[in-house]
């Protein structure tokens, strides 16, 4: 087990969980960078985006997560058939 470093309070996740947390940082990551530039170019950067950006960034982080849980074995098969070992 990882010791944190004197002074630091926050608690490290274990290991075996590592598989779930990377999908679900990229997708909040991706998810709001997308939905930000969609929301943006349908109705500008005024009070609107403010009004509707959350909204469509749940819809999409919804949709991301589970995506990426389904896509990221794949994504790194092909990869990995892509480059010299």
């Amino acid at each position: 087990m990882t010791k944190n470093p004197p002074g630091s309070a926050l608690k490290k996740i274990p290991q075996r969980y590592a598989p779930f947390l990377m999908p679900l940082i990229l997708s909040i990551f991706m998810s709001a960078i997308v939905s930000a530039v969609a929301t943006a170019a349908s109705v500008g950067l005024g009070p609107d985006f403010i009004m509707r950006w959350p909204g469509a960034w749940g819809a999409s982080w919804i949709v991301a997560f589970p995506s990426l849980l389904l896509l990221l074995p794949v994504v790194r098969r092909i990869v990995a058939w892509m480059v010299a070992s």
